[in-house]
């Protein structure tokens, strides 16, 4: 009954939208409404700077974080990353918030920080230096993402629940950025 419970929880936890609420408090427009019309990290730093950008992830971590550290106490390790999967739910579909949220990133370094925190530490560096490869924040984010996954498996062991929980939390964090990938494509 806990996982039930927890899950569902973080889902409710993901969907408050600290962009879209900080965009309100200062005035702003809906984050949803310009560039990628997504609520995520990014799109605060490209509409509003880097101090609300950097608001917005420290809320979302620590947030995450939270998540992470009462699923910890309660649940045996396997059920963990289920909870995770209904954070990054709830911040890619917020239900209060018409279903239009962030693509996860931010929150899955949050919720990763307190399950596997070597991983978390290794990923933010990993996220730095790709981006500065490519200069393109969404294969940056898929180099931590991945950073987090790999570590949280080696840190807990292969086994099944478990490792399907990471599986699909990190194949709805990729599907989120499809539009990304689509323009970069496009691009090129």
């Amino acid at each position: 009954m806990w996982p039930i419970i927890l899950f569902i929880a973080a889902y409710s936890a993901g969907s408050i939208n600290f962009s879209i609420l900080l965009f309100k408090i200062m005035g702003k427009d809906d984050p949803r409404n310009e560039f990628s019309r997504n609520a995520g990290v990014t799109n605060v730093y490209r509409q509003a700077g880097f101090l609300p950008a950097a608001l917005v992830l420290v809320f979302d971590i620590a947030r995450s974080m939270g998540v992470a550290l009462i699923s910890r106490l309660v649940l045996p390790m396997e059920f963990v990353p289920w909870i995770g999967l209904g954070l990054i739910l709830g911040n890619r579909f917020p239900c209060f918030h018409n279903f239009r949220g962030g693509k996860g990133t931010a929150n899955y370094l949050g919720f990763t920080a307190i399950v596997s925190p070597v991983s978390a530490v290794v990923s933010m560096p990993a996220w730095c230096l790709v981006y500065q490869l490519f200069k393109v924040p969404f294969i940056a984010s898929f180099a931590m993402v991945l950073i987090l996954a790999v570590g949280t498996v080696i840190t807990y062991g292969v086994h099944l629940i478990h490792a399907t929980g990471v599986l699909v939390t990190v194949v709805l964090i990729f599907c989120s950025h499809s539009p990304n990938i689509h323009a970069f494509l496009q691009k090129r």
